[in-house]
């Protein structure tokens, strides 16, 4: 464990948006180092969807912060609370998960979470153990610790009953559950985003009236998409997936604004606060391109997701699409079998989607109609279009600037 206090506060402090409270934190920190008893440091999520993006990694690289410096991580992996769904930002209720979608999506949030984690040093828990078994006797008990008046504090509450509009009883349950959570860990420190401010002190309410010392909430900044406007979303289109390849990683990290590069080095990196500060005057006095640094910070998130020798491949390709304006080397095969086809024309948007290209026909159509596919350089502009099988073998389809695919017709 790192004994030095003032590099523990430093280290934990880096990139929050607040502290509640930060003398308790000081304090407990103190107390901890003393005795050599590590903190135990609580991260909750949710599997309601199979992927997770940078935006969840901002709260992610918090947790890795607390485990280099000796303490418990502990992530609860919330199977029981994704049945509810957080009503956090919510203007209508979630719709409701099955135990098997849950499951599968807490698969590969394991896989991807721990691109960020050390998985030797962290415990998961998932929250149904202690959940599941409690009977309706004590989830009475439980829910007699809050008031309505006090639930109906919360932003979205708060907007959807001035609205009118309809909040369930069983979302009231959810900030209820997330507090429990931090009773059957005792949790000293509890993880979230700045829209997890009310669940966090829930869990120091519920904590005292379970006679435990209230833990310390910190909440990280939401990581603005690559959009420059809008929180980092799947919805949006806005997003950067934690398991896409290098190669696109480096192209959207490319493609956000300058006014917003900074934020993502301090949220998504590892270098400390006096070198983000170097970029970041050096940018501002043009001693530095925003382009350089906007490389920089591509490769230095691609080396935490994959390698460092990943991240150069995908400056190489970059460079190949953007600078030469050229096809890489390297284009993924999509092979199709001419006896299955027995002479038929293909069809410009089943190709797209049959490929990969595209995920239905409806984005298939658009994306031809917006001119963002090419057959071998030349733009495609007719999403009606269909070609004989002798002109497409061995052409290549481009989408946009980053996306191939080389159409293979065998016997």
């Amino acid at each position: 464990m790192e004994k030095n206090l003032q590099k523990q506060l430093d280290a934990i402090l880096g990139g929050t948006e607040d502290v509640l409270l930060l003398d308790e934190l000081k304090s407990i920190l103190g107390k901890s180092i003393k005795e050599d008893m590590p903190l135990n440091v609580k991260l909750g999520l949710d599997p309601t969807a199979p992927d997770i993006h940078l935006g969840h990694t901002v709260v992610l690289k918090k947790l890795r912060n607390f485990q280099d410096l000796g303490h418990r991580a502990i992530l609860i992996i919330g199977d029981y609370t994704a049945r509810v769904g957080d009503p956090s930002g919510r203007s209508v209720l979630r719709p409701k998960l099955s135990p098997e979608a849950i499951e599968k999506n807490a698969k590969t949030y394991m896989k991807q979470a721990f691109k960020i984690l050390d998985p030797d040093k962290t415990d998961v828990i998932k929250n149904s153990k202690w959940l599941q078994p409690l009977k309706l006797e004590d989830i009475l008990n439980l829910t007699s610790k809050f008031t309505v008046a006090r639930m109906l504090e919360r932003d979205d509450f708060k907007k959807r009953f001035k609205g009118n509009v309809s909040i369930a009883i069983m979302e009231f349950m959810y900030p209820i559950m997330q507090a429990y959570d931090s009773v059957a860990i005792n949790a000293d420190v509890e993880l979230g985003g700045t829209d997890q401010r009310f669940n966090l002190l829930m869990g120091r309410e519920l904590q005292k009236e379970f006679s435990q010392r209230p833990q310390i909430a910190i909440t990280m900044p939401i990581l603005t998409g690559t959009d420059g406007v809008n929180k980092m979303s799947k919805s949006l289109g806005n997003y950067i997936g934690v398991d896409e390849q290098p190669e696109e990683i480096f192209g959207k990290v490319m493609s956000i604004p300058d006014n917003i590069m900074i934020d993502y080095f301090k949220l998504l990196t590892r270098l400390d606060k006096k070198e983000i500060d170097e970029i970041e005057d050096n940018i501002k006095n043009q001693k530095l391109n925003p382009s350089i640094a906007k490389r920089k910070l591509a490769k230095l998130i691609i080396e935490i997701l994959y390698s460092k020798n990943d991240a150069v491949k995908a400056e190489e390709y970059f460079d190949i699409i953007f600078k030469q304006k050229d096809i890489p080397d390297n284009v993924d095969e999509h092979i199709l079998s001419k006896k299955d086809l027995q002479g038929k024309r293909l069809w410009v948007v089943k190709l797209l989607v049959d490929s990969g290209l595209a995920k239905s026909n409806g984005e298939g159509r658009r994306l031809v109609s917006q001119g963002a596919v090419k057959v071998d350089g030349k733009k495609v502009d007719n999403p009606d279009y269909e070609w004989d099988l002798e002109y497409i073998n061995n052409k290549i389809i481009q989408k946009g600037k980053r996306h191939f695919r080389k159409i293979i017709i065998k016997n």
